[in-house]
């Protein structure tokens, strides 16, 4: 039995040797024993150092990992080896599998960023327009308002970045590319009047009271000289401030009179020698007004940045008559003393504080101490469905049919919703919702 199981334990390491071979040690690394047995356990930390040191000596010390160290080579690795021999090639280095991801990473092309930074779309369509016009960056830089308050360096990197840096340029056009045409239509109403056209608009004299007629004929003369975009009642605001600052042809400037005279508080305030003057420093004073004014601009950044969010309009209600709808308006929301217009496909109710603004603040309708600063949430479905979704504590009356917390319910025409003794009635613009459906059914056709 003790032979028989010898020579049992010695097949399974033959079999056993071309998964789990020993690893042939040519260096100073010993040999790790392994088990006779085929069951597979997951390596310790120190057997996975140490599996990772042998691999190098494995492959040059020459023994194949496949192999025991007392077994013979068969006839085909015999010839592998003579040729081996007969025709050497230098050994090359080859990298390990984590670091040819890294070096096919290295290779591959840097992608470009798609920020454009303080530069806009809009801006750049801008400069492009108004350059175009006038052929004069400085006039640019003081006659075109951005979006941001660039220096004259930077307009002038940025004019140069656009015409001689391909990544940039094309970045640029890519993203002029995806400006909705009313945005467009607007920023080429923006651009700087050309001297050509500040020419023949100075020809209109200023004693006569020239009609958008007048303006309209200009543009029909020369429409090479005027911009596409140019229209009569720009042209006539522009000829207005021509006129305002004496800048037209029959006009001329009155001479400054000569003397001592003071003619402004400008110049009597140049005239005031400033080293006569005591400079006295309160600290103290500078650093409240400091504080004042950091704090008056963080308001006004917040209210900047709210006013693209105001989605619904409060207006005054005189009478019962039904609202106007316009084109814009979905659905109104309306109160015994206000009315809120919902003119995006999603709202927010509630009860509006310093450090929470929301879309329909029902304080403006009466007592809202007992609603929740986010008390619901009005959303239109692409079916032309209106669903209110209960968000506060207190329940939401729906036609005399209560919405609890974390529910919501269908919105009809002229339903009546009632939250903490404030009464609404819910209208519904027909015509527009009909359209949005129509349009919902041909995307889905499509």
């Amino acid at each position: 039995m003790a032979s028989g199981a010898t020579s049992r334990s010695e097949d399974e390491e033959s079999l056993a040797g071309p998964k789990r071979g020993p690893v042939a040690a040519s260096g100073a690394v010993p040999k790790r024993r392994s088990s006779s047995r085929f069951i597979k356990r997951k390596k310790f930390d120190d057997e996975l150092v140490e599996s990772s040191l042998a691999k190098p000596s494995r492959a040059k010390g020459g023994a194949e990992p496949g192999r025991c160290s007392g077994s013979e080579p068969s006839s085909s690795e015999k010839k592998k080896v003579s040729k081996a021999v007969s025709a050497p090639v230098a050994p090359s280095p080859v990298p390990a599998p984590g670091l040819a991801k890294r070096l096919k990473k290295s290779k591959q092309p840097v992608p470009v960023t798609k920020d454009l930074g303080r530069w806009k779309p809009a801006d750049d369509l801008l400069l492009i327009n108004a350059v175009l016009q006038t052929n004069d960056l400085s006039a640019v830089h003081l006659g075109v308002k951005f979006s941001c308050r660039f220096t004259l360096r930077e307009v002038q990197e940025r004019w140069y970045a656009l015409l001689y840096d391909p990544i940039i340029s094309k970045l640029a056009c890519q993203a002029m590319r995806q400006l909705h045409p009313e945005a467009i239509a607007a920023i080429q109403s923006k651009v700087l009047f050309s001297k050509a056209e500040e020419l023949l608009l100075s020809r209109v004299g200023s004693g006569s009271q020239p009609s958008l007629d007048t303006f309209q004929d200009l543009l029909h003369k020369h429409p090479d000289v005027f911009y596409p975009s140019r229209t009569a009642k720009a042209l006539q605001l522009h000829w207005q401030l021509m006129k305002q600052y004496y800048l037209l042809e029959d006009q001329t400037v009155q001479p400054l009179p000569k003397g001592d005279q003071v003619l402004n508080f400008s110049d009597a305030e140049d005239m005031v020698d400033d080293s006569k003057l005591k400079d006295v420093r309160d600290e103290v004073l500078e650093h409240e007004l400091t504080v004042a004014d950091r704090r008056q601009k963080r308001e006004i950044r917040q209210l900047e940045q709210e006013l693209h969010k105001w989605q619904v309009l409060v207006d005054s209600i005189t009478g019962m008559s039904s609202p106007d709808f316009d084109s814009q308006t979905l659905a109104v929301l309306r109160g015994r003393m206000v009315r809120y217009l919902m003119r995006s496909r999603e709202i927010t109710l509630g009860r509006a504080t310093k450090d929470n603004q929301i879309d329909v603040d029902l304080a403006l309708e009466g007592p809202a101490w007992k609603i929740s600063r986010k008390q619901g949430v009005i959303k239109l479905k692409n079916n032309g469905d209106f669903f209110i979704a209960n968000e506060g504590r207190r329940p939401i009356y729906i036609d005399g049919r209560p919405v609890l917390g974390g529910s919501k319910w269908k919105l009809n025409n002229n339903s009546v919703v009632e939250i903490a003794s404030l009464r609404f009635v819910f209208l519904i613009n027909q015509d527009l919702i009909a359209l949005i459906k129509a349009e919902a059914a041909k995307m889905a056709q499509q």
